[in-house]
């Protein structure tokens, strides 16, 4: 990984830690327990349970140092200091789509923590990209693969 910045809301930041923790701890020790296991079956060549758990070791340790990574490089949005005049990461906005004639409210995140099921959009996202900055009242043409979508911002709170 680069270095790259991480936007990380404190919520974010916690499950990023609660993960890690688990990998490093209950994780680490599982997998461990499995490889002695395998290796009590004796030789290893041609022992399928013993290759899968160093497998799953090896991915296991991989996310552990992308974690650290990611964790290295964060900024973390703090929600009390979001300036709500506009629209920036952090924020939560109220949309009107005009083609559907619904509003939606979304989480301006950053790209770690994107979930479109629960309406946390990245601000790397077509959508998220074309509400930065903009002020309640405001209106937005946005280019997805459907084609284009125009939104009117109602609210930006937090």
């Amino acid at each position: 990984m680069s270095g790259k910045e991480i936007f990380l809301t404190y919520e974010g930041l916690r499950k990023l830690e609660d993960e890690l923790e688990q990998l490093k701890g209950e994780k680490r020790k599982e997998i461990a327990e499995r490889i002695r296991q395998a290796l009590a079956f004796g030789d290893i060549t041609e022992n399928s349970e013993y290759d899968e758990a160093k497998s799953e070791q090896v991915q296991n340790e991989i996310r552990i140092l992308h974690l650290e990574n990611m964790l290295k490089y964060a900024t973390i949005i703090d929600e009390d200091e979001i300036d709500t005049d506009a629209v920036r990461l952090g924020t939560h906005v109220k949309v009107y789509d005009m083609e559907y004639n619904e509003e939606f409210d979304y989480h301006i995140v950053g790209s770690t923590e994107a979930d479109p099921i629960q309406y946390k959009i990245s601000n790397d996202s077509p959508v998220g990209r074309a509400l930065l900055g903009k002020k309640a009242g405001d209106t937005v043409e946005v280019s997805v693969p459907d084609g284009t979508v125009k939104m009117k911002v109602l609210k930006i709170y937090k």
